[in-house]
C-alpha cells in the first residue's frame, strides 16, 4: 500500500491533452498531478522545482523532442518517465534513452477513448513510481547492447530435449530484459514462446527489431504458427496466445479471449497452456514487471515438473511479477538478468 500519493508531472505541448489528463486524475486516491509543462524547458524547471515521482512525456514537442530531452534529463535527474507516443519507433527510441514505459497516444473520437487512454496511463504511472531507472551508456542504442552469444546446444542435448519449450514473460522493463536473454540464445535452441505486455502494432515492430539482433528467428505469432528449434514467437498486442500440441508437434493459437490477470496478452494465459501441453518438458522464466501476471502460471509449470526461473530484485526495473512468483514458490531459482540465458542453456545441456 502506497503511504503517500504519487506526484505526477504532465509534459505535453497540447493544452487539450494536459488538461484532459489532469482532469482524469482529479480526486484520485493514488496519483496527484503536481504540475504541467508545455515544452521540455518548462519541464526541466518544473522537475527541479516540484520533484515529481513520475513524468509523462510527449515525444513530439517544440524546441526539443521528448527523446532529446530524456537523453539530457536522465544523467542529471534519474526520473521515472512514461512516454506518450503514437509511433512505435519513437517509443522504442525513448526506451533506449531511459524511459521506463510507454503508452500509445490515441486518436480521440469519443469520451471512451479518453477514459481508456487515461486508465492505461494511470496503471503505467503507478508502475513507473516503483521503477528503477537504469542509466544506459550514452550514444549506445539498443541495437548495439547485445549479450554475448552462448555456444550452440549439443546434438545429444537437443535429442534429449526434442519436446522442450521455453516460455518467457515480462512487462515493465521487459523490452530490454527480453533482448538481453534472446540475443544470447544460440541459433539451435529449443522453440521459445513469449508474452511481453505491449499494445497492438508495437509487438510487430518489436519482433522485427529483435529479429535483426538475434541468432534465433523472432516472429510476431499468428494463429496456427508451428514451433521449431531456433524460432521464438511473440504474442501480438491485444491477443491471447496459448500453446497446443497435435501429432505434428507444438503450435500456438492466437485469439481475442478475455483478459487474464488484467492483461491481453497475459503471461498467466500462456504459462498455463505450457504447463498443460509441455509439462516437465518446459522451461519458464518470469522477468521484470508490475503486478502478478505470470506468477500463478509459472507455479503450475513448476508443479508439472518444469524448470522455472525468476529474475532477481537487483536486476529488475520493477520487482513485481518475479516477486509474486517467488513468494508463491513458483521459482526453482532466482537469478540476475544477465545469467538467465546461461541458466537455460546449462539446464538444456544437462549441467543442472
Amino acid at each position: 500500500m502506497l503511504e503517500k500519493k504519487i506526484r505526477l508531472l504532465i509534459v505535453d505541448d497540447s493544452v487539450f491533452f494536459r488538461e484532459t489528463i489532469a482532469k482524469f486524475f482529479e480526486g484520485d486516491k493514488i496519483v496527484e498531478v503536481v504540475g504541467k509543462a508545455g515544452d521540455p524547458y518548462e519541464a526541466r524547471d518544473k522537475i527541479i522545482e516540484l520533484r515529481p515521482d513520475v513524468v509523462t512525456l510527449d515525444v513530439e514537442m517544440p524546441k526539443m523532442t521528448g527523446i532529446q530531452f530524456l537523453k539530457k534529463l536522465i544523467p542529471q535527474y534519474p526520473q521515472p518517465t512514461v512516454i506518450v507516443s503514437s509511433a512505435p519507433i519513437q517509443a522504442f527510441e525513448a526506451l533506449d534513452a531511459g524511459a521506463v514505459d510507454y503508452v500509445k497516444k490515441p486518436m480521440i473520437k469519443s469520451p471512451e477513448d479518453i477514459r481508456h487512454f487515461a486508465s492505461e496511463l494511470r496503471t503505467k504511472v503507478i508502475a513507473a513510481s516503483q521503477a528503477k531507472v537504469i542509466q544506459k551508456k550514452p550514444h549506445v542504442s539498443s541495437a548495439h547492447r547485445v549479450a554475448a552469444r552462448l555456444p550452440e546446444i549439443s546434438e545429444a542435448a537437443l535429442s534429449r530435449h526434442s519436446q522442450t519449450v521455453i516460455a518467457l514473460g515480462a512487462s515493465t522493463g521487459g523490452t530490454d530484459a527480453l533482448q538481453t536473454i534472446l540475443t544470447a540464445m544460440p541459433a539451435n535452441c529449443p522453440p521459445i514462446v513469449i508474452v511481453q505486455h505491449m499494445p497492438p502494432v508495437f509487438t510487430k515492430m518489436y519482433a522485427d527489431r529483435l529479429n535483426k539482433l538475434c541468432a534465433v528467428e523472432i516472429k510476431e505469432a499468428a494463429n496456427g504458427d508451428r514451433l521449431q528449434n531456433g524460432r521464438a514467437l511473440l504474442a501480438p498486442g491485444d491477443f491471447q496466445m496459448a500453446l497446443h500440441k497435435d501429432t505434428r508437434g507444438y503450435y500456438v493459437s492466437v485469439d481475442s479471449a478475455e483478459k487474464v490477470s488484467g492483461h491481453r496478452p497475459s503471461v498467466d494465459y500462456l504459462f498455463r497452456s505450457v504447463a498443460k501441453c509441455a509439462g516437465k518438458n518446459a522451461v519458464g522464466a518470469i522477468m521484470t514487471g508490475m503486478g502478478s501476471d505470470g506468477a500463478d502460471g509459472l507455479l503450475e509449470m513448476r508443479k508439472q515438473g518444469a524448470y522455472t526461473i525468476g529474475q532477481d530484485k537487483e536486476s529488475c526495473v520493477v520487482y513485481g511479477m518475479p516477486m509474486c512468483a517467488y513468494m508463491k514458490g513458483a521459482c526453482v531459482v532466482q537469478a540476475p538478468l544477465d545469467k538467465i540465458s546461461g541458466l537455460i542453456c546449462k539446464y538444456l545441456q544437462g549441467g543442472i
